[in-house]
């Protein structure tokens, strides 16, 4: 019998994480790596190379990062990207749905050009993610992990950035319909939500006094989450650990749904 620790291994696995060259997606991609798998490390336009050289740092070893570019607010580069991954390295077996842009603008004036990228990169390419590594996982019948990257937004509106939360609420619900189809074929499909996270799209809030503080004072951790945060909750969902947990919402804030 595998030891508890044995559930946390990705030996032999291949994870695809989208928006990997910094982030949440470079500290989440490092700890699959760091767990056994090979990792494909997506970016939009230049390689995830400083990803790459971080997870060749830490663990050494054989290699273990394989790169890959593609605009995802194009209809057709979700699936050309899982293919490209397959055709590089064999399979898939984890798939990591993190690539994500946010657009601020007041509902009143929100134009719909900022409309459209965000449901185009946020909710539209992560199902075409889905459908094409699921068949893939289907037809290999060896089962598989799909974890998306969800939000706070899922559950809660925002302020100006209708767009992205209508996306985020939309992820959630797209796990839900995957999970149920896809239970049965051995493939878990879930979402991490993270709080607010020191990140590239958080900058205009932390750079906000008044609306830093504000969110400050309601996290009972009493800090924004920082990438590495999301580490072990992101081995958990891609791990033999997670077996029977689907269609799940794995909210990582620091407390702050719950006050």
């Amino acid at each position: 019998m595998a030891s508890t620790l044995d559930l946390f291994r990705l030996d032999g696995k291949v994870a695809l994480v989208t928006g990997a060259s910094r982030g949440l997606g470079a500290a989440m991609a490092l700890a699959l790596a760091d767990a056994g798998a090979v990792v494909a490390l997506h970016a939009t336009e230049c390689p995830a190379d400083a990803t790459a050289a971080r997870i060749a740092e830490a663990i050494g070893g054989a290699k273990r990062t394989h790169t890959f570019t593609a605009d995802l607010s194009h209809a057709d580069a979700g699936a050309r990207l899982v293919q490209a991954v397959i055709d590089r390295c064999g399979h898939v077996d984890i798939v990591v749905n993190n690539a994500g842009i946010i657009r601020r603008q007041p509902a009143a004036e929100h134009a719909d050009a900022l409309w459209d990228e965000v449901i185009a990169v946020n909710l539209s390419s992560v199902f075409r993610i889905c459908r094409a590594a699921g068949r893939h996982m289907i037809e290999r019948g060896q089962g598989g992990k799909i974890v998306n990257v969800a939000s706070l937004l899922s559950f809660q509106g925002g302020i100006t950035v209708p767009g992205y939360a209508a996306a985020k609420g939309g992820v959630m619900q797209l796990t839900k319909a995957l999970a149920n189809e896809w239970a049965p074929e051995g493939i878990n499909v879930n979402a991490i939500a993270p709080g607010y996270m020191e990140t590239d799209n958080t900058t205009a809030l932390r750079n906000n006094p008044e609306r830093s503080r504000q969110i400050g004072e309601r996290i009972p951790a009493g800090r924004w989450g920082m990438p590495g945060d999301l580490a072990g909750a992101v081995v958990f969902l891609a791990s033999p650990a997670s077996a029977y947990v689907h269609g799940h919402m794995l909210v990582v804030d620091g407390g702050w749904m719950g006050r």
